[in-house]
């Protein structure tokens, strides 16, 4: 199993006396063999890069999330630059968020071309977040992105129509807990027609945590409950649904490897 999409530098610890591989130990003895901690901001690219040198099933992503815009861009040459750092496998989180900021749309849309050119160029996949930007999300990647290196659509909860436009951008999809909610009819729909081998499960950890944990701080070990929940909504074994959602992590991610 593996947690596509952490933020292993913003987990609650109190719990796990502040003790960072606790909170991994717990999942791996649940059955998880690798994390991807996920960069949001320029000012974190040092943590999550220093996290995934600390521990030997980390991996690492670094990038501006669309909600960290106002903190800091880096154009493309920056980017490159960030991408070979060690442990990082994979540009991002960028993308499109109308939902909580429509003022910053023109910066968001810059800031995620100059991701999607770099990671063309650096020959590495995209995370990408998008929320209430279906028809810009998709117009950018098509116009930006590389279609062979791809990548992701994480913590997915719009139609069917825009998941569908993304496979054919030979881009993936990944689920979180919001799967489990009890209000996730829509999405639930859209986990039942995804083909198998583009399906990705994550966390988002410490948000987001499934059924039946909601509203707790979410963690890695809860990726077990999501895709036990999805193997189940997809009518197969979850060591089948386990299996191949960690080969298309390392298809998607080979630098992870």
């Amino acid at each position: 199993m593996v947690d596509s999409h952490c933020h292993l530098d913003r987990l609650k610890l109190d719990q796990f006396d502040g003790d960072l591989n606790a909170v991994l130990e717990l999942a791996r003895s649940r059955g998880v063999s690798k994390f991807l901690c996920v960069g949001i901001s320029l000012d974190n690219v040092e943590n999550v890069v220093a996290i995934a040198g600390a521990h030997p099933d980390v991996v690492c992503s670094v990038g501006v999330h669309p909600l960290d815009v106002d903190s800091g861009l880096a154009d493309v040459n920056r980017l490159i630059e960030l991408a070979g750092k060690p442990g990082v496998v994979a540009l991002g989180e960028t993308g499109l968020d109308y939902y909580y900021s429509t003022e910053t749309r023109e910066i968001q849309q810059q800031s995620f071309t100059s991701h999607l050119q770099a990671a063309g160029r650096a020959g590495l996949p995209v995370i990408v977040h998008t929320r209430d930007a279906r028809g810009d999300t998709i117009d950018l990647i098509r116009e930006h992105g590389n279609p062979e290196h791809a990548g992701v659509l994480h913590c997915f909860t719009e139609s069917w129509e825009m998941a569908r436009a993304a496979l054919d951008l030979n881009y993936y999809i990944s689920l979180s807990g919001i799967v489990t909610f009890r209000n996730a009819e829509e999405l639930r729909d859209v986990a039942r027609r995804l083909p198998l081998d583009r399906l990705l499960v994550e966390t988002d950890s410490p948000y987001l945590a499934p059924v039946p944990y909601r509203g707790k701080p979410n963690i890695p070990a809860y990726v077990r409950e999501v895709a036990e929940f999805i193997a189940e909504l997809r009518g197969i074994p979850y060591a089948q649904l386990a299996e191949i959602t960690t080969e298309n992590f390392y298809r998607l991610f080979p630098r992870a490897a």
